[in-house]
């Protein structure tokens, strides 16, 4: 084989293998988020402390701007030749919206507002129960099944 041609096969595989690793996301288990979360407590503005409630609070970001946008492309798209029925639907899905916050879809609901201290002291009591970390070995999971739980959202239909 000729000797530009291997070097540029191995520069590609190289490239390909890295890059698969820059973009690998390793989720945090619920031992670390455990460890960070165990001195809230004692120390809320020490690093481990700040980790807890910024974690936390990136978790109920994320999904409220992502049932956020994900509901207004639906209801975006629905714009176009929608029928009435379809109209009827998107105009119920931005009603529930409006109505019981962008994180309606995620099954829980904060209300207007709930302090993010609040929902912090929550999981942070989740998080010291060995039971629930047994359960979940994943952070986000846990993180979600208490926001379920603790804040379900109370819907009239």
């Amino acid at each position: 084989m000729d000797p530009r041609r291997l070097t540029s096969l191995a520069t590609t595989l190289l490239t390909l293998a890295l890059a698969s690793t820059v973009y690998a996301v390793e989720p945090l288990s619920t031992k670390e988020l455990t460890l960070h979360c165990a001195v809230y407590e004692d120390d809320p503005d020490g690093e481990d402390g700040i980790f807890c409630v910024r974690y936390i609070q990136g978790f109920i970001d994320g999904a409220v701007v992502t049932d956020e946008r994900v509901t207004y492309n639906v209801a975006d798209e629905a714009d176009r030749n929608e029928t009435f029925s379809e109209r009827a639907f998107r105009t119920r899905v931005r009603s529930r919206v409006n109505r019981y916050g962008p994180s309606v879809y995620a099954d829980f609901c904060l209300g207007d507002p709930v302090p993010l201290s609040a929902v912090v002291e929550v999981v942070v009591d989740r998080l010291l129960n060995e039971e629930f970390v047994r359960e979940m070995p994943l952070a986000r999971d846990l993180v979600y099944a208490t926001l379920r739980t603790t804040y379900p959202c109370e819907i009239e239909d």
